[in-house]
């Protein structure tokens, strides 16, 4: 697990508000996403999983721990190509694959063309896990624009049903989707209107699609973070927001995103054989009702 002092406390973020989309080489702290305190144990030998948003964050973590696992590894991701470089290289540094794919998952084409892309590569894919995400803050209801909305939305929710349509045909019995959920889908965020309800239709379409492939013996489960210190933070919510960034969790800190890895590692490994459907809170007490 991390070291007491590679979790970030209140203190020690800063105010910051940097220009979307942010490298997590700009951000102070930088995110921990190397996964040095991890250890593996050969649970993904042979293996392909393909990772939406994967370039930072949340999905450089879950990268780099499946190819710690054994598996090798193609990430999707729409802008950041110093990021997603540095991903590839961090997931090469394990001994495995790791295959780039430039793409925006609002597109349905650009969907298959990655899984197609993927495939070419790698040779199969055994792991899905959407976690790319859009978000952006807004103070008054009222100025959440119909672009801002649609874009929230067809990132977060359509673009997971697109990855998954893509794929599922090419998943075998045994085969995983794993969703990025958050605690915001089910408790709500006065500043993340559209968000909240992206992620809530995240958390429906996780049960329902368990229930769908489910005969296929394909499961399909959800990881639900708590803050986590990701770029989405500094370049989206306002200078005096990040400070302090976050509290509200019983833990009184927000999480790094290596802390999140093993819950995805556990949803894609033989570990969760009998779990489908499931919502994971990996939320350091952030509890929903």
């Amino acid at each position: 697990m991390p070291t007491q002092e590679k979790r970030p406390t209140p203190d020690q973020i800063p105010a910051q508000q940097l220009d979307y989309p942010v490298s997590q080489a700009d951000m102070v702290p930088r995110p921990d996403s190397d996964l040095s305190n991890y250890r593996p144990a050969n649970k993904l030998n042979g293996k392909v999983a393909l990772i939406t948003g994967g370039d930072s964050g949340i999905g450089r973590a879950v990268a780099i721990a499946y190819a710690m696992e054994g598996a090798n590894v193609a990430i999707l991701y729409d802008q950041n190509d110093e990021d997603a470089a540095k991903t590839q290289a961090m997931v090469e540094e394990q001994g495995q694959s790791c295959h780039l794919l430039k793409h925006d998952v609002r597109s349905r084409e650009a969907c298959q063309q990655a899984v197609a892309n993927t495939l070419d590569a790698l040779g199969k894919i055994n792991i899905l896990v959407n976690n790319a995400a859009y978000q952006m803050v807004q103070q008054r209801f009222e100025d959440i624009t119909e672009a801002q909305f649609r874009r929230t939305l067809e990132t977060n929710i359509f673009g997971y049903f697109h990855m998954a349509q893509a794929v599922v045909p090419h998943l075998q019995a045994g085969d995983v989707i794993i969703n990025t959920g958050s605690i915001v889908g089910k408790t709500g965020k006065s500043f993340l209107v559209d968000y909240a309800a992206s992620k809530g239709a995240v958390h429906s379409f996780t049960k329902a699609l368990a229930l769908n492939l489910a005969d296929r013996k394909i499961r399909v489960n959800a990881v639900v973070p708590g803050p986590v210190w990701t770029p989405n933070i500094p370049a989206t919510m306002r200078a005096d927001q990040v400070e302090g960034f976050d509290t509200d969790p019983a833990l009184e800190r927000t999480a790094q995103p290596e802390e999140l890895a093993p819950a995805y590692v556990f949803m894609a490994a033989e570990d969760s054989s009998f779990v489908t459907g499931a919502l994971l809170d990996v939320t350091g007490g952030q509890i929903s009702s």
